[in-house]
């Protein structure tokens, strides 16, 4: 029963879906970075996988105060 939900929570597509989640997250969190100038924020959020939990708050609340 444990393996056969671990086999359909880990297979391919729920895979692809996940890194795609965290790509898009990452993606604008670092265009607003760099948009931004905010050198520290871009680093951290470009090497630190968060699964897009760290881009999404750095989207929805730090990138709002410098604007």
């Amino acid at each position: 029963m444990l393996n056969t939900l671990l086999n359909m929570f880990f297979s391919w597509p729920v895979l692809l879906i996940l890194v795609a989640w965290s790509y898009f997250w990452k993606a604008w969190a670092l265009w607003l970075a760099a948009r931004n100038g905010q050198r520290n924020w871009f680093l951290v959020l470009m090497f630190l996988g968060t699964l897009g939990i760290l881009e999404i708050i750095y989207i929805f609340k730090i990138s709002k105060k410098k604007q």
